[in-house]
This record gives structure tokens, sequence and C-alpha cells, in this order.
């Protein structure tokens, strides 16, 4: 677990006259959360085995912009979207690989209409891709025949109809996968969406992200896996919340193929 990251900037790569295949968007989550972070750096580690040419913006990424846009204020969401948009234009990105489904909503749904076209990708998608072509191999390490089971991110399921990819991920694994009543498209929020992440909820009968987690609780997994650092919170808080935190792990899907590697 000792091996060092190798983490190229976007300007490092330009200073030496390279253009990198994939931009890495790391998002304010995979940046700033320390829960998050670990998520990056499995990211990270699966991409530099594949041998991934790649480069992050680094200190020349700011936010999206979802959250300023889910709350109301497009604005600020504009100003912000302009912004990056000049940065990834200015380095002639085409193509955009990104943990967060909130960023990958934004960047790939809403960036166009403001001069912003990129061929964009959720991480659980780029990750398989590299096992269709052979650079990265997958074996049920430490998770084999472990049930897990995984909660769909809304911005990557229900906005963009992406549910196999990373099933498809968790089955590399051999895992005994096992779904929740709510799953794909009858999906349920885990209470982060809309801006709703940096808020206290409102007044009711019970936190969404707590319904969320008893739903995952009925199918006795050992794991919940989730593909958004959003969901990852709202789930860590909501098994917390039951006092299961000793029994079961939320993790993301990239950490689950990092661990099983044991990289």
């Amino acid at each position: 677990m000792s091996q060092s990251l190798t983490v190229p900037t976007m300007a490092e790569c330009m200073a030496q006259g390279k253009t990198p295949e994939v931009l890495f968007w790391v998002g304010c989550a995979g940046s700033f959360d320390d829960r998050a972070k670990k998520i990056t750096k499995a990211f990270v580690k699966l991409l530099n085995k594949a041998n991934v040419d790649f480069a992050v913006l680094g200190a020349e990424e700011s936010c999206t912009g979802d959250p300023a846009k889910r709350a109301g204020n497009e604005f600020l969401f504009q100003m912000q979207a302009v912004t990056n948009i000049e940065v990834l234009n200015g380095y002639e990105v085409k193509k955009i690989v990104t943990a967060c489904p909130h960023c990958f909503n934004t960047i790939k749904n809403e960036y166009p209409g403001l001069g912003g076209n990129y061929e964009v990708l959720h991480h659980t998608q780029f990750l398989k891709s590299l096992i269709a072509e052979g650079k990265l191999t997958v074996e049920g390490g430490k998770y084999k025949g472990k049930r897990i089971t995984f909660h769909d991110p809304c911005y990557l399921a229900r906005a963009n109809r992406i549910y196999e990819a990373p099933r498809e991920l968790l089955e590399k694994l051999e895992v005994e996968l096992v779904e929740m009543k709510r799953c794909k498209t009858k999906g349920f929020c885990c209470g982060a969406g809309g801006a709703q992440m940096f808020k206290e909820p409102e007044k009711g009968n019970q936190d969404v992200n707590v319904a969320r987690t008893e739903e995952a609780l009925e199918v006795k997994p050992e794991v919940i896996a989730a593909g958004c650092p959003f969901c990852n919170t709202m789930m860590t808080d909501g098994v917390k919340a039951k006092h299961k935190e000793s029994e079961i792990e939320v993790l993301d899907v990239a950490e689950m193929i990092a661990n099983a590697e044991d990289l």
C-alpha cells in the first residue's frame, strides 16, 4: 500500500509538450473531503496500474457549479461553468473522467450549452472500458462471495441511465450482488441531491439517508457499494445512525477494486 501515486497536472504536461488522453476531473469532494480523498487515491492507483495517460487540473480546477445550479443560483453556476470551460478549452481537453456523478452530469449535460463539448465518462464506465481493453484485470480478491448491495446515485442512474457499469465491475469481484427493493430505474435518493448535501434537512418524519440505509439493511449486506462521494457520505451517516458501522462498510466501487488488488 506504500506505492507512490503519479498524478501529473495539465500545466506540467503542456510544459513538456504532451497532451494527455484523459483529464481526471477530481471534483470538490474528491479534492477536499477526507473520506472522498480515499476514493480519489484508489482510482488514481487503478489509472497508474493500467498505464493510463491522464492528468488533473490541480489548482486550476474549480467547482463545476452543480450545487449553485441545484440551489437555484443560475448566475453563479454560469460564472463557474464558463471559467472551467475556458480552462478546459485552453488545454484542448477532449475526454474527461470523474468519480462524481454530479460533476459528470453537469459537464456532460450542462456545459455543451455554454461552449464546453467533451466526451465525459463516469469512473465506473472508464474502469469497465479498461478491463474490456485488457489494460486492467480484476479478480475476486477479498470481496469474493461477500454480500454486496449497490446504491444507484441519482445523477448516474435515473438522470443518465447508467445502471450496468458499476454492477458489472462488482460482478468481476465475484461478489454476491443483492439488489434493494428500489434500484435502477426505481432507485431512491440518498438525500444529498439538489444541493441538499450542504444544508440541514427540512423537518419531517425521517431523514432520507436513514430511510435509504434501512432499505439497504433489509438485504443484509456486508458492504454497501456506492459510485458517488455524496452518496458515500449519506449512506455512511445512515449506517452510523443505525449503529451498524462495526458490521457494514460503505465503499466506492473503485475502492473495492483497488482493495481487492491490494494496491
